[in-house]
This record gives C-alpha cells, structure tokens and sequence, in this order.
C-alpha cells in the first residue's frame, strides 16, 4: 500500500547531542589560577616585620660649660622618717615589707588595743550613764517647778504658808543647779570618750607621708617604744620610710674653695655605681657654717630630674660647673653617645634607622669618629628617640619594626 499523504509530510530530525562541559571546567581552572596569583602578589610585595633591637638616644654628658670645682658627696633624702608608736605597746600585726611603696596615711602595722579597747566601752558607759542622769534630774525639776507653782498660787490664796512656798522654791533651784552639774558631767564623759577613741587610733601606726620602705625592725610579738629602753628587748620603731622624690647630694667643700659654689649652679653628677651617666643638677643653697674641725662648708646639691636608679646612701662624684668659662673642646664634645652598631654609612656619609610609631625611619645625622664602641652624633637627632642599634641587613625606610629594649 502507499504510505498516507500525511505520512509524507512528517519531517525527519537529527539525533540531540549533550552540551560539553569543558568550556566550564576551563573557566574555573583560570579563576582559581588568578586568585592564587593575586594573593601571591599581596602576600609576596607586603613588607614582613622585622625585628630589631633599639636604644634611647641620651646626651653625652657634654656641656657648654668648664668645671670649675670637682668634690665628693653622698645621695641622701630630705624626708625620712623611722616610724614608731606614741606608746608603748606589743605589736600585733606588721603590714610593711622593704621596698613597698606606702601612700600618706597607710596602716603600717597594729598594735594590741585590748585595754585600751576596755577604757574605751568603759568611757562610752559613762557618758551613757551621765546622759541618763541628766535626764533624770530634768523630770525631776519639771515636777518641781509644777509644786512651786501650786504653792505658789495657794499662799495667794492664803491656804498655804509661806515657809511651804520657801522650801518650794529652794527644792526647785537644787534640782536647777543639780541639772547643770550633770550636764557639765555629761561633756566630761564625752571628753573622756574622745580620748579614749583617740588612743585606740594611736593603736594603729601609719604612714606620715607617701615613700618606699627601706627598713623593718618589727615583728608581731615585740614590744615597741618611742622612746629607747634599756635591755635591748624594746623596739624604737616599725620601719623607715624614705619619699624618694626629696633625694638630694650633700658635699662637704673644702673652705678654701668655697668661693667657687654659688646657688643655682650647674652640677654634673656621676654615680660611683654608674660611671658613664652624666646627671644634670644644680646647688639648691650652701649652709652658711663651717665644720672648724674639717675645715669644711656643707653644700645641697639638687637633681633636675630624678630616676629610679638613684638610691639614698650612694657615693657620688660632682663637678660644679661655669658657664663662662667654656672651652670651644667642651662645646664640640656636646651631643649624643650611640653604640657603634647604631651607625650605618654608606658614600661617606652617616646615618641611622629611627623607630618612629612602629616603622623604621632613616635618618641622616652627623657622627664623629669610634671610640671605645660608642659614636658621638652632634645633629640629627632629639632626645628621647629610640635608635635601631641591630637588625636584619634587608631594614629599610618604611620597613614595619618590632623592637626590643636595649
């Protein structure tokens, strides 16, 4: 049979093909190699921080000033006090410790308060009886002047007597008197009370002023005294307290040179424990005697500034110096010491890395010759600044720094 019209007109179509998945698989793969490469670039061009070792710049001591007098003295403190009781008494309880820092009014050590303690309930019961009696003797009064009163206005009535109004009117002006006695008996008590509070707050030792505690002579057990007893057994005091910011020098000058020292004069201090630290300071006065056995005159020497390192007692060597008197060797000695390491140079000139808020700086500065492993820069730098004294040879300007104290 022939095939239908209609099948005639049916239309023959391919086979259907999967789309490929490699053009996806490509385009992932160049995404994952740019960001690799982006990263690597980030990673790669940011700066690593770099570790170094810094120094404080500090003056050379130099000064544009000749000495004119060299002496000798020790470091003492203006304020010092050994802490003792106003009694006598047994210590209870010890609350400082050598080197502790006390403030004004800080409880240093207890002493036993157990009698005291009873004197003082014993007064408090007192004045409490002394306001009960006045109480008392006030009802007492108020009942007599309501008698007077009535016996009064019956003698005006003529049916009492006058000696009836007599003994009246003297019961009331007892009662009177009576009152004001116990009333005076009543501030007695409250003085007592008073001074029994304020030996139970002798009990308690504090400290006179702010300062560090450089001495212990107590323990809890033994018996302390403000004044020295005999035997050796009685302690004179708890503990000396030093306030460190009244530390001064004080030099014995030879009379014969005395008339080199002037108030306000420039002082150079070197510590025997640190020889190489040149201190400023300044003659605050000259006690105006002599020593007639020493043939010396006492002289107070001032710090500018104070430092933890300086202690009471230490030995002490001063210069005082003239200002006109300066030599042109003085003033070019004027500067800054470094380490010789902190100095870098390169076609002749010097300079150094400066630590400025976590970043290495160069700095180009103008540095002497080396002498005993330290430089002498006389420009270029500030008091103060921390100085790269050590690092990895790749330190450069703008170089992130992580510093560590020299």
């Amino acid at each position: 049979m022939d095939p239908s019209p209609l099948d005639q007109l049916r239309i023959e179509r391919a086979p259907e093909v999967a789309p490929s998945r490699w053009p996806r698989y490509l385009l992932g793969a160049v995404l994952v190699v740019l960001i690799a490469a982006a990263a690597w670039y980030y990673l790669a061009g940011r700066p690593s921080i770099a570790e170094v070792t810094t120094v404080a710049v500090r003056e050379s001591g130099g000064r544009a000033a000749a000495t004119v007098l060299n002496a000798s003295g020790y470091v003492t403190a203006r304020r010092q006090a050994t802490v003792s009781s106003k009694f006598t008494g047994r210590v209870d309880e010890v609350l400082l410790e050598e080197g502790m820092l006390v403030e004004e009014g800080e409880v240093l050590a207890r002493l036993d308060d157990s009698n005291i303690r009873a004197v003082y309930e014993l007064a408090q019961a007192q004045l409490l009886s002394a306001q009960k009696g006045v109480m008392e003797t006030e009802a007492l009064l108020t009942e007599a002047r309501l008698s007077f009163d009535r016996t009064r206005r019956l003698v005006e009535r003529q049916l009492a007597s006058e000696s009836e109004l007599d003994r009246s009117r003297a019961l009331a002006r007892s009662l009177e008197a009576q009152l004001a006695r116990k009333r005076a008996d009543v501030e007695v008590a409250a003085r007592q009370v008073d001074i029994s509070s304020q030996q139970l707050e002798d009990t308690i030792i504090r400290a006179p002023f702010a300062g560090v505690v450089v001495a212990k002579n107590a323990q809890p057990g033994e018996m302390i005294s403000p004044v020295s007893a005999g035997g050796g057994f009685t302690r004179t005091g708890i503990g000396t307290i030093v306030d460190m910011a009244s530390l001064e020098i004080e030099i014995d000058v030879n009379e014969a040179y005395i008339n080199r020292v002037a108030a306000d004069q420039a002082v150079v201090a070197t510590l025997d424990a640190y020889p190489d630290w040149k201190i400023p300071c300044h003659v605050i006065a000259i006690i105006p005697t002599a020593d007639r056995q020493r043939a010396t005159v006492e002289v107070r020497v001032g710090f500018d500034a104070l430092d933890p390192r300086i202690l009471p007692d230490m030995g002490v060597k001063v210069a005082f110096q003239d200002a006109a008197e300066a030599s042109a060797e003085q003033r070019a000695t004027a500067g800054f010491l470094l380490p010789a390491g902190a100095i870098r140079r390169e076609q002749g000139r010097a300079y150094v890395f400066v630590v400025n808020e976590g970043v290495a700086e160069r700095r180009a500065v103008a540095a002497g010759a080396d002498r005993a492993g330290e430089v002498l820069v006389q420009a270029g730098l500030e008091p103060g600044e921390r100085v790269v004294v050590s690092g990895p040879p790749q330190l450069r300007d703008g170089t992130p720094v992580r510093e560590t104290n020299e």
